[in-house]
């Protein structure tokens, strides 16, 4: 019996008691997504249509507070910020939990087969779970456009269209234009879900941002490819209909706003063409500036549909907003840059002062902006060091390969010496927990600078390893690198201070390709590795914990409290300014003032409740953060070569030699990744890949192919 499974069976009653309020909550959480999505089904429907929608609004019609707008507010939007609320409280007790750390594999067998990935044309690498929902989410939006014109096309005769002077198939095109911006809406509503990093939505399902942003691709194309044939059928019918000019800038006080729509249109279109592959790689910065369009695209779709319909999207844009602006307060100051490690494969390591409450799991991300390159542009990396193994530091490592990266470089390589260099950062982001301890073996393969967020696995467990408080899984290493100055981006497995005397226990064994060259470089024609370390400054900052991963509670707190202030706010509004005015009859007040004042309540309520709690919690993390810079101490004035390297070193030696006993180098060849998998015979191997697409593919497909039912594929995106 291992350490894993005595931790298993050893649990206390106040363990047990926390465990019993997960399950209640889980089942709470499920039975509302469940009923959510049963609403969105039977809204196309006759039943709905016919019995419902008349029952809902003889209740809300005579409310003087929130009138019509009351029943999405309801079915619509308090189902989705009461799941992230309650996503909150489960995630808050499932931290707190004493087995968080240890995964159960013998519950996750029974997935495995749906866990196996698939490589789809134009999706990628998913796995059959995520194949299933996309294909049901297309399903759903199939059979609403599909149940609006079965419903409605037989009412559309000859006879019915006679008064209106229209022919047939004018009204049904009219009719199918009104219903693709209909189930666009669906689309639109779970758009922004993917892209809230500290989302309680998507890790109480357990998936995280930087995994998620393809779902926000692909729901970003549905939802363009549904406006835009929305708005072309309405112009078809315009100009079929001799009014094309007098309603194309149409812009009604009380109903549909085609002007508001039109621009709404145009600003996603230019957004979305920059957003594919070719604009995004090649002018990164043009992808970056036009994405900010998204805020012209909400703002005039509101105003086109009223505030009252807008309901429907609000929840998901209410979570972003709510995520945005905590993003926007945590980067506002300056994040202490204790020192620099420079490689000489145009890479470098930035490690900063973070405070010891700040933990987070491997292969998490962080923003980083640095404004003496662009003061706008912020870039996602890989967070290379254990928050376990390193209390008080963080690292990223980075790799000269846009615009923005090479100049950083070029910034710390130089031969002037930098002695400081402001930086803000948003994050960590990453997963609520890993499940590399379930399996025997992992086998980790990268291509390039995919090797960094192996770094951080590597880090985590060797600590692991160190503390014995459960048996590690064996490491297997597969780097591919171009050129022999890539292999120093091995030195950086272990950190610039706080590494173990010997890692002897990990049980690692390194597998390192250079494809480009033949035979190693002689030792007095390579570059060493620098080290650089920085001038601190009074108004510089330890990286402190977010509200979200590092205190789901607090993060419901914002959600329901500015929600709650919304709601109060919005009721007072209506019921002493506006239902004096129409009484409910939504004929009087103008549509787009209301949606103004619906915006600035929604933007003042996230403002205070969010402000609040952020200073708050500042407060409280000011003295640690004072005793983090006083222990620092003074920043050395010289910068050393490297903490490893020397002008005698040997390129193939490692930090400790245990690292170097298990490091085999291979020139002139790449890794017969099909022999290396297959050839493994423990019962549980992770393979976990990170690199180049056709590296990532290959992988997949070895392991997709069923002929190794050990081989277990753990999903990785680091490739937006």
């Amino acid at each position: 019996m291992d350490s894993r499974t005595v931790a298993q069976k050893s649990s206390s009653p106040l363990s047990s008691s926390s465990n019993g309020f997960q399950a209640i909550i889980m089942a709470l959480i499920l039975t509302v997504t469940i009923g959510y999505f049963l609403l969105l089904i039977v809204t196309p429907t006759n039943m709905y249509r016919q019995i419902w929608t008349p029952m809902i609004k003889a209740q809300t019609a005579t409310s003087t507070y929130f009138g019509a707008q009351g029943r999405t507010l309801l079915m619509n939007t308090f189902p989705f910020i009461f799941i992230a609320v309650l996503g909150c409280v489960y995630l808050h007790l499932w931290k707190k939990s004493n087995d968080k750390n240890i995964n159960r594999f013998e519950g996750k067998q029974k997935l495995t087969i749906w866990r196996r990935p698939i490589i789809m044309k134009g999706l990628g690498i998913v796995s059959r779970i995520e194949l299933c929902f996309f294909v049901m989410f297309i399903a759903l939006l199939v059979w609403t456009f599909a149940s609006y014109l079965h419903i409605i096309f037989p009412t559309i005769t000859p006879k019915s269209v006679a008064k209106s002077g229209e022919k047939v198939w004018e009204a049904k095109l009219e009719d199918s234009a009104l219903r693709l911006g209909l189930v666009g809406n669906i689309a639109l509503t779970f758009l922004f879900v993917p892209v809230t990093r500290g989302s309680s939505v998507l890790q109480v399902f357990g998936l995280t941002s930087e995994a998620s942003v393809k779902y926000h691709i692909w729901l970003g194309h549905i939802v363009m490819t549904l406006f835009s044939a929305h708005g072309i059928c309405y112009i078809i019918y315009w100009a079929a209909t001799h009014q094309l000019s007098s309603e194309m800038l149409k812009w009604a006080k009380t109903d549909i706003s085609n002007l508001a729509g039109e621009l709404s249109l145009l600003s996603g279109l230019v957004l979305w063409i920059a957003t594919f592959p070719r604009i995004r790689r090649k002018m990164f910065e043009l992808f970056f500036y036009t994405h900010h369009l998204y805020i012209l695209f909400v703002v005039f779709f509101v105003f086109h549909v009223g505030v009252s319909y807008a309901g429907i999207m609000l929840p998901g844009f209410f979570l972003f907003m709510v995520d945005r602006y905590l993003r926007f307060l945590q980067s506002r100051s300056n994040v202490r840059l204790v020192s620099a490690r420079v490689l000489p494969c145009e890479t470098v390591e930035l490690n900063f002062s973070k405070s010891k409450d700040l933990s987070y799991t491997p292969t998490s991300i962080m923003f980083v902006n640095v404004p003496s390159i662009s003061k706008m542009q912020w870039h996602p990396f890989t967070i290379t060091s254990s928050s376990s193994l390193e209390a008080d530091k963080l690292s990223v490592v980075i790799k000269g390969e846009g615009s923005w990266s090479k100049k950083l470089y070029q910034m710390l390589s130089s031969p002037i010496s930098v002695d400081r260099l402001n930086v803000s950062v948003e994050g960590p982001y990453g997963p609520p927990s890993t499940h590399f301890l379930r399996h025997d073996l992992l086998v980790m393969v990268s291509g390039g600078s995919g090797i960094t967020p192996f770094i951080s696995i590597v880090r985590e467990l060797i600590h692991t390893s160190e503390s014995q408080k459960c048996k590690t899984p064996e490491i297997l290493l597969i780097s591919v690198f171009k050129n022999s100055e890539d292999l120093t981006m091995l030195d950086l497995l272990l950190p610039i201070s706080g590494a173990p005397s010997e890692t002897s226990k990990l049980g690692l064994q390194i597998e390192a390709y250079v494809t480009r060259e033949k035979q190693p470089i002689l030792a007095q024609d390579k570059k060493n590795l620098r080290a650089i370390w920085f001038k601190p400054d009074p108004s510089d900052q330890p990286i402190t914990p977010i509200l979200g991963q590092n205190n789901w509670l607090w993060l419901g707190a914002i959600i329901s409290s500015s929600f709650i202030i919304f709601l109060i706010s919005l009721g007072a509004l209506n019921r002493y300014y506006i239902y004096p005015i129409d009484n409910n009859t939504n004929d009087i007040y103008s549509y787009p003032i209301k949606a103004v004042l619906n915006m600035l309540l929604i933007c003042i309520s996230i403002v205070i409740t969010s402000t609040a709690a952020f200073l708050w919690n500042k407060r409280h993390t000011g003295a640690d953060a004072k005793q983090i810079q006083n222990m620092e101490g003074a920043t050395p004035t010289s910068s050393p070569n490297s903490w490893f390297y020397n002008a005698d070193r040997e390129m193939e030696s490692l930090p400790q030699q245990s690292l170097v006993q298990s490091t085999n180098l291979h020139f002139g060849e790449k890794p017969d990744l099909k022999r290396i998998l297959f050839e493994r015979k423990e019962s549980s191997v992770g393979v976990l890949v990170c690199g180049p697409k056709k590296m990532r593919h290959e992988v997949a497909n070895i392991c997709s192919s069923g002929l190794a039912s050990n081989l277990h594929f753990e999903s990785i995106s680091f490739s937006w």
